[in-house]
C-alpha cells in the first residue's frame, strides 16, 4: 500500500561508508535518485552494489553518513521505509511448486490485499504471464521467472523498488524483457533502483550509473526521453 508521498528526491544518500572488518567496501557514497526514474549501480563484484542496497532496504547499518527512501531515515524511520520499498534479490525468489497465479495470490494475501485473485490477474496480464498463470513455475523459463518475481514485488504498489542483478544469469531475450519492464514502471511513475555489471543494460536503461571510482550522470526523464550527463570523482 502506497505510503505518504514526500517531497524532494525519491532516494538521497550522503557520505554513506561501510566496512567489513579491513575491507572497506563503500567510502564517503553520494548520489540523489529523482522520482519516477531509473538509478543504476554499476560495478563489478564486490564493488558494494548490493552493500547499498541491503542498506537502503534497512537490512544492514552503516557504519557512517546518512540515505533516506521517500523521505524517511533508514536508520531512525525503517518501518516508514519498508512500507515505501520492494526488494528484488539476484535470484527469483517464487515458489516453482506452486503456479505462477498461486505465486501472486499467496503474496497478496500476505500483504492482507482484498481480491487477491483479481490483483493475480492483473499482473498476470501486465507482465505477459497471462497464458501460463496456471502453470507450475518448474516449467518457466528464466525470463519467466523474472518477470513472475518482479510482478510480486509490485504487489502493494510500492514507490520504490530494488532490483538487485535483475539479468544476471538471464539468455539475451530474458535481458530485453527484463529491460522493458523496468522502463515501463518508471514510465507509470515507479522510482526503480537496479544493480548491473552490464555497461550496456546501464546505459540501454538510460539509467543513473554509478562506477566504482567514478559517477556517470544520465538522468532518465520518461516523459521526455531526455538524457542529461555529468561525471565527477568519487573521494
Amino acid at each position: 500500500m502506497p505510503t505518504e508521498q514526500n517531497p524532494g528526491p525519491a532516494i538521497r544518500v550522503q557520505g554513506l561508508e561501510k566496512s567489513y572488518k579491513q575491507l572497506h567496501v563503500l567510502r564517503g557514497v553520494d548520489f540523489d535518485v529523482a522520482r519516477g526514474s531509473i538509478f543504476a549501480l554499476l560495478g563489478s563484484n564486490g564493488a558494494g552494489k548490493t552493500t547499498v542496497i541491503r542498506i537502503l532496504s534497512t537490512l544492514l547499518r552503516p557504519d557512517a553518513g546518512t540515505a533516506t527512501v521517500n523521505g524517511f531515515d533508514v536508520a531512525t524511520d525503517p518501518l516508514r521505509v519498508r512500507e515505501s520499498i520492494s526488494l528484488t534479490g539476484q535470484f527469483a525468489a517464487v515458489d516453482e511448486i506452486l503456479s505462477g497465479r498461486e505465486n501472486l495470490v499467496l503474496v497478496a494475501r500476505l500483504r492482507h490485499l482484498k481480491a487477491s485473485g483479481t490483483v493475480a490477474d492483473d499482473l498476470l496480464a501486465r507482465f505477459n504471464l497471462g497464458d501460463a498463470g496456471s502453470r507450475k513455475v518448474s516449467t518457466y523459463s528464466g525470463g519467466m521467472r523474472r518477470r513472475l518475481d518482479i510482478a510480486m514485488s509490485l504487489i502493494g504498489q510500492p514507490e520504490v523498488i530494488f532490483l538487485d542483478e535483475p539479468t544476471t544469469g538471464l539468455d539475451p531475450e530474458g535481458r530485453l524483457e527484463v529491460w522493458q519492464i523496468v522502463q515501463e514502471l518508471a514510465r507509470q511513475g515507479t522510482t526503480v533502483l537496479l544493480t548491473t555489471q552490464y555497461l550496456d543494460e546501464a546505459e540501454q536503461l538510460s539509467a543513473v550509473t554509478v562506477l566504482p571510482v567514478e559517477v556517470v550522470t544520465q538522468a532518465f526523464s520518461p516523459s521526455a526521453h531526455s538524457l542529461r550527463g555529468a561525471v565527477r570523482v568519487l573521494r
